[in-house]
């Protein structure tokens, strides 16, 4: 029985360097750092320098991290706590249609119970947006832009400092102070450059169980100045933005995850490079009717995305894990819903296309023999799926 892991962009096994820094306070480091003793003091010390060490891979100042419980309360709090807080400046939000739920239902409740007007911009069919299509929708009401740096189902590397450099000029030309940029940069932060100067974004969203840090960790970085409400209330912690006990082992998790992802992140993208390429030509070159979703040259180095056309998704998932192959059909987050996935669809294909669409996501553990063993294993248990299927899509909707 096979053992292959290629669902890593739902979530990556915690890397042992970062459980051994981690352990220490799980045990006898337990303090509270609200506490005022030595105890809680350990607590407050190793929060600091978490928070200082995650600053300076950033490159931020270290009171702009906010910690959370993981992604998608950091976007929920960077779309609804800064238009909240932020609506007598405007009520126009910009955003795509193919981001993760967690902003796109955020987004949707500011649009229909909160009288926030919204613009979703639509990708190209490589899952690209133009920086154009963003300063042409900005205008004098807007408030918020919200872009991921990369998608997580088709894995698109969007030009976020390029947008960002645009939304800056305008804001300076509208003299519009309050006019921020939002980037979910979960997918990016094991793969891309981090500098937040570079970047040009006033607030950004990352967790820790897409970088090899544990679950339940996550952090959104807020330019000083950018005021949010809170969702929460009942605590002074995290200036009252995000009250509650700090996780501090995860923190510290969190911090070492990152400092790690991104001091070997140029290393293993040219590790990975040419088995996400030999698992993308494999697959296309051996199986008939697939298709690649999302850009071939701005993608992820660990992102592989076929529909498989003709064949239901999820039957395949069960087939492969049956196989020992482990891979998924959209967003983790999602995995619960028989819908097909809004990022096909947004990149305009239509049901059948996006029924059938697989991510395979590689990561730390991805090996040559690995993929070898998948171009073996797929084409058998697609043609018997197809043999039991009763669609057929023209392919004049998926070339």
């Amino acid at each position: 029985m096979s053992d292959i892991y290629l669902d890593n962009a739902a979530t990556t096994p915690l890397d042992p360097r970062v459980l051994e820094v981690m352990l220490p306070y799980l045990g006898e480091k337990y303090g509270n750092p609200s506490s005022f003793h030595s105890k809680g003091k350990v607590a407050t010390d190793a929060l600091r320098e978490a928070r200082e060490s995650i600053a300076t891979v950033l490159h931020v100042r270290p009171d702009e991290i906010l910690f959370t419980s993981g992604g998608t309360e950091s976007d929920n709090l960077a779309i609804l706590g800064y238009a909240r807080m932020n609506k007598q400046f405007g009520t126009h939000i910009i955003t795509t249609s193919f981001e993760h739920h967690a902003v796109l239902e955020a987004a949707m409740r500011l649009e229909k119970k909160e009288g926030f007007r919204v613009t979703y911009l639509t990708p190209d069919r490589e899952g690209m947006i133009d920086p154009k299509q963003v300063a042409d929708a900005l205008c004098d009401d807007t408030i918020l832009v919200s872009i991921m740096y990369a998608n997580n189902e088709v894995g698109t590397i969007q030009p976020i400092a390029e947008i960002g450099n645009s939304i800056q000029k305008f804001r300076a030309e509208k003299n519009l102070s309050h006019l921020v940029f939002h980037t979910d940069a979960c997918q990016a932060t094991a793969y891309l450059d981090m500098n937040i100067e570079k970047l040009h974004v006033d607030m950004l969203t990352m967790n820790g169980p897409k970088i090899y840090g544990p679950k339940g960790t996550g952090l959104l970085y807020v330019k000083r100045g950018i005021k949010l409400e809170p969702l929460m209330f009942g605590g002074a912690q995290e200036k009252g933005i995000r009250p509650g006990t700090e996780d501090v082992a995860g923190i510290i998790g969190l911090a070492k995850a990152l400092e790690l992802v991104q001091k070997e992140r140029v290393a293993e993208t040219a590790r990975l490079i040419p088995f996400r390429d030999q698992l993308i030509d494999g697959i296309l070159g051996s199986i008939k009717r697939t298709r690649l979703n999302g850009s071939r040259e701005n993608r992820l180095p660990n992102n592989v995305n076929i529909s498989f056309i003709d064949i239901e998704g999820e039957a395949l998932l069960l087939y492969l894990d049956a196989a020992g192959i482990y891979a998924s059909t959209g967003s983790a987050c999602t995995s619960a819903s028989l819908d097909p996935s809004h990022v096909i669809l947004a990149l305009g294909f239509p049901y059948e296309v996006a029924h059938g669409s697989m991510r395979f996501s590689l990561g730390h553990e991805t090996t040559k023999e690995d993929i070898e063993f998948v171009l073996k294993t797929l084409p058998p248990l697609v043609a018997t799926l197809r043999s039991l299927s009763p669609v057929s899509v023209d392919e004049k909707y998926w070339l």
